[in-house]
């Protein structure tokens, strides 16, 4: 398997989408022969979704014979997943982008694709967040009804993106640690791992492990235990953590 859960799509330099985990994207779908990619833009709010698949274009552009689309534009959306060599899902609000694959149903297609079937996975931010069993470390506000919170649950863990482990000086409402912390009292048993912006993790058979380009560390939180930063590039320990 191969899936790509990274923090962010752009950093403040960033002159096309994804830019700084390319070098580690592109030769992946070199070797698994990548042709069909599916995009997933139900994440995108203040964007059209066209306007997302075509950034992903301009992102592999290097690639020949890459065709490429928007999940919304086909007929049969399963279908769409199952004929897919790679999905690639786009940030954005977190609780509309779960909401939707429930809606159409494309759940439990997308895991039997990835985990049984090889296809590539790369998410960011948003597309991220939905690899945990459930969605709750998001960041983002809830903007849909009937609000589902059970995701992907690719891995066992829990991931917050954008992590920043800051204060704003005079503000009085709830940093993102004591957030997280919250999650954490309330699901003892589950970790959270806080992903700086411009970092990745990518689970393949090989293992889990952590990419930094910008040596940033990641951070782990778990109920009871003071919160710990690493580095370290195999975090295979964490695919043993419990549900």
């Amino acid at each position: 398997m191969n899936i790509f859960m990274l923090s962010n799509g752009k950093l403040p330099n960033s002159k096309v989408l994804l830019e700084y985990a390319l070098p580690a994207i592109i030769p992946c779908f070199k070797a698994q022969k990548i042709k069909k990619v599916v995009v997933i833009p139900y994440a995108v709010i203040r964007l059209s979704y066209d306007e997302r698949v075509q950034s992903v274009k301009d992102a592999l552009a290097e690639l020949d014979g890459l065709e490429i689309k928007g999940i919304h534009e086909f007929a049969d959306p399963v279908q769409a997943i199952y004929d897919a060599d790679a999905i690639m899902v786009s940030g954005g609000n977190t609780w509309h982008l779960n909401k939707c694959l429930h809606d159409n149903g494309l759940i439990e297609p997308i895991r039997d694709k990835v985990l049984n079937q090889n296809a590539v996975y790369v998410g960011w931010s948003a597309g991220s967040v939905i690899c945990s069993p459930n969605m709750c470390t998001t960041n983002d506000m809830c903007i849909v009804d009937a609000a589902i919170t059970p995701s992907l649950n690719l891995v066992p863990f829990h991931i917050n993106a954008h992590y920043i482990d800051a204060t704003i000086e005079n503000h009085m409402g709830e940093t993102r640690d004591e957030r997280i912390e919250e999650f954490c009292i309330r699901n003892p048993h589950k970790s959270v791992i806080g992903l700086p912006e411009g970092t990745w993790l990518h689970l393949s058979d090989n293992g889990l492990t952590y990419h930094t380009p910008n040596n940033k560390p990641y951070t782990w939180f778990q109920f009871g235990q003071e919160k710990q930063n690493f580095t370290e590039t195999d975090m295979t320990r964490f695919m043993q953590v419990n549900l």
